[in-house]
């Protein structure tokens, strides 16, 4: 089984519709514990607003996916009367976070840039506005199909990793994905981090690689460089950002990183900025 399949089989996910048609003005959406919302634009233009400041201006044919089922609202004018299908896509509450975790506060995607998804859209979008017999449970499936879609374009768009993500969402790896995370500057061999999941050292590497696909080391070594190249960005000292991301100094953070990409962090950084301007 490939490991978005396997990832997804895992959290058994399910998604329920609460309203199709249109909508106009403002709607509040609450806060759920147990689920994300998903809104199917078919025609329109809305507003979106979340509990985290967030502004997003959505023209359909799009989606909006929050994972988290924070509380947020649409704002539709009256000139843009919207033509709306939203779920609620139900997760048990410790897999809801993992995976809300590791997402972005909400995900918008014309869905023209995938003509797979828009065709799912489309076959929820005939089902909801119909007064077909089995539309109800149909569209709910149409919604699950829909769901794994959307994933995999944002794995595949770089927007998400699909490795991180899966051992996120794992029970016994997830806390070891925090620990990595918020404290990359720690002294990590494979040992360590096996003691850290009460595992033995090889069952560990194994369920490791199966989960994330690549080992615990070269892992740990891509996820320090990210970090490093974020602290970079913000234009931070070469040898504190090694400090910070777990190597003794500024020459062992360069070699690692001119080994990965090729050139050192003040040429790349250099580079970065260039593209920038």
């Amino acid at each position: 089984m490939d490991t978005l399949s396997k990832l997804l089989d895992d959290l058994d996910f399910s998604a329920e519709v609460f309203f199709s048609g249109g909508l106009c003005g403002l709607q509040s959406f609450r806060k759920e514990d147990s689920s994300g919302h998903l809104h199917l634009l078919s025609y329109g233009r809305m507003t979106l607003f979340t509990d985290q400041g967030h502004k997003q201006v959505v023209t359909g044919p799009a989606v909006l996916f929050i994972p988290s089922g924070s509380l947020h609202r649409i704002q539709v004018d009256d000139s843009d009367e919207a033509q709306l299908v939203c779920a609620t896509v139900e997760l048990q509450g410790q897999q809801k976070s993992r995976l809300a975790s590791q997402l972005p506060k909400f995900v918008c995607l014309d869905m023209t840039d995938d003509p797979k998804v828009l065709n799912t859209a489309q076959s929820i979008f005939e089902e909801a506005f119909s007064d077909r017999e089995g539309r109800h449970l149909l569209t709910n499936r149409l919604c699950d199909v829909f769901l794994v879609q959307l994933l995999r374009f944002v794995v595949e768009q770089g927007t998400v990793e699909l490795g991180l993500l899966s051992a996120s969402s794992h029970s016994e790896l997830a806390p070891l994905m925090v620990q990595l995370q918020n404290n990359p500057e720690r002294d990590w061999t494979v040992d360590i981090m096996a003691s850290e999941v009460f595992m033995s050292r090889s069952k560990f590497a194994a369920l490791f690689k199966d989960t994330v696909g690549q080992s615990p080391m070269d892992y740990l070594t891509d996820l320090r460089l990210a970090m490093a190249q974020g602290l970079l960005r913000k234009q931070r000292p070469v040898n504190l950002v090694a400090n910070e991301v777990g190597y003794d100094d500024a020459s062992s953070l360069t070699r690692v990183f001119k080994r990965r990409f090729g050139v050192t962090p003040k040429q790349w950084l250099k580079r970065y900025f260039k593209e920038e301007a």
